[in-house]
């Protein structure tokens, strides 16, 4: 009986140590050290209107509205907001006025990683942004 507890608890430190392993493991870099890039660092540039569309390219309701509100916050002036089809993914950003760092810094606000150039004259807009679904809101501030 004794061998069988002294197995019992030799397999209960190997299982401690296993998780205080794979637990330091996956929480490596993390710690003192540079802050990490948070959207709410990106604002438009002062005296800039730059003309911003937001396309819920998914099936979750509310989504352009709420990317709307983070952009508007952060002097981004949204003068559109609707839906299209096909559905998508990823989240994608297009330069229409051929700003491209308008639409890297509209991108960086939105936390996406996807910026494409396509032109159009057509359109009284410098940014079109395709919200996907791998696209997160922030959390909404608290107003007591």
């Amino acid at each position: 009986m004794e061998s069988r507890a002294l197995k019992r608890a030799i397999l209960a430190g190997v299982a401690l140590v296993a998780v205080v392993g794979v637990s330091l493991w996956a929480g490596r870099g993390r710690g003192p050290g540079p802050r990490p890039f948070h959207a709410t660092d990106v604002r438009a540039p002062e005296g800039t209107r730059i003309r911003v569309q937001v396309l819920n390219a998914t099936r979750v309701r509310g989504l352009a509205r709420r990317a709307t509100l983070h952009l508007r916050d952060r002097g981004f002036d949204v003068v559109e907001v609707g839906t299209t089809q096909p559905a998508r993914d990823s989240t994608l950003v297009l330069d229409r006025s051929n700003h491209p760092e308008w639409a890297a810094l509209v991108a960086r606000a939105l936390g996406a990683t996807r910026v494409e150039s396509r032109p159009d004259t057509s359109r009284y807009l410098d940014v079109t942004v395709l919200l996907g679904g791998a696209w997160r809101p922030p959390a909404e501030p608290f107003y007591p």
